[in-house]
């Protein structure tokens, strides 16, 4: 279904990370990136992304730019299918461990939002419950009615011990707080735990927990597998990419990446307000397809 390439020969999946990668300082794909993206779609490159966002604001970002690849979403936690609009290959967190879970996350003062996947595999539900700081209103505000995703605040149903088909929890806070419930539950296993600074909040940290094994690289290399690649081109710039950047045969780190991103790249390319993840996927498939002529 997503195999559109039809040189026969080497097959390179570009994936890119979203936010400080390959989105510019406005959070968007810039015109001249989904131009370029769109274009070498056609002409038979495969290219997504794999990213924390859920697809309720991938879907919009990535309008322009005309992949069918699957996106990787939720750090890995569950793959979206651009041409059937709906979720594949999902992650859900089984009911004793997300209670175990929130139970944790909660003892260090946050209150979590608590990610679930409606039945048909179309829709995301998120329920959070107790005050919000800052950031977590204007991640809400920013979300609020977007089509994918549905916030349920307060809701007696999110007070429940564990919800049914979680597949996440994300919490923003005191960058201590989260660093430290990252460590507890890391202690605690069962789960997968991502904890990371918050790049438009100073001081805030943000906090991921999904089911046991998921990161962004065991899931990119499952579908380079399933399209045939035999070549994986990563771009990041945060430390959740680093995962990713151990399968890729070349990672790519843009020049505002963290220090320890930029020592795990092979390449450190523009940064992401110069179009420069566009551009290197852009030189690096003309060059292979000169090649193969």
């Amino acid at each position: 279904m997503y195999d559109n390439n039809t040189t026969g020969q080497r097959r390179t999946l570009y994936v890119t990370d979203m936010d400080g990668t390959l989105l510019d300082l406005y959070s968007r794909v810039s015109p001249e990136s989904a131009s370029i993206i769109h274009r070498l779609s056609r002409e038979g490159a495969l290219i997504t992304v794999a990213t924390a966002r859920t697809p309720a604001t991938v879907v919009p970002l990535m309008r322009d730019c005309h992949t069918s690849v699957p996106y990787v979403t939720m750090t890995g936690a569950a793959l979206w299918n651009p041409v059937e609009g709906k979720y594949g290959e999902i992650a859900l967190m089984p009911d004793d461990t997300a209670a175990r879970v929130r139970e944790v996350i909660e003892s260090f003062g946050l209150h979590p939002f608590i990610y679930t996947i409606t039945p048909d595999n179309r829709l995301l539900a998120a329920y959070h419950n107790g005050p919000m700081n800052r950031a977590e209103r204007k991640f809400v505000e920013e979300r609020t009615g977007l089509a994918l995703k549905r916030f349920h605040l307060d809701n007696p149903e999110g007070m429940a011990p564990f919800l049914p088909r979680t597949i996440l929890y994300f919490a923003i806070g005191d960058a201590e707080a989260t660093s430290a419930a990252a460590e507890a539950l890391t202690r605690m296993g069962g789960c997968a735990v991502s904890s990371y600074m918050d790049n438009t909040v100073p001081g805030m940290g943000i906090l991921e927990v999904f089911a046991s094994g998921i990161d962004k690289g065991a899931v990119v290399k499952r579908l380079a597998s399933r399209l045939g690649a035999d070549r994986i081109v990563a771009f990041g710039d945060n430390l959740n990419d680093l995962p990713l950047f151990a399968v890729a045969d070349i990672p790519v780190a843009v020049e505002n990446a963290l220090p320890e991103v930029k020592a795990a790249a092979e390449v450190v390319i523009g940064t992401n307000d110069t179009d420069a993840v566009a551009r290197f996927i852009e030189s690096d498939f003309m060059t292979d397809c000169y090649a193969k002529n």
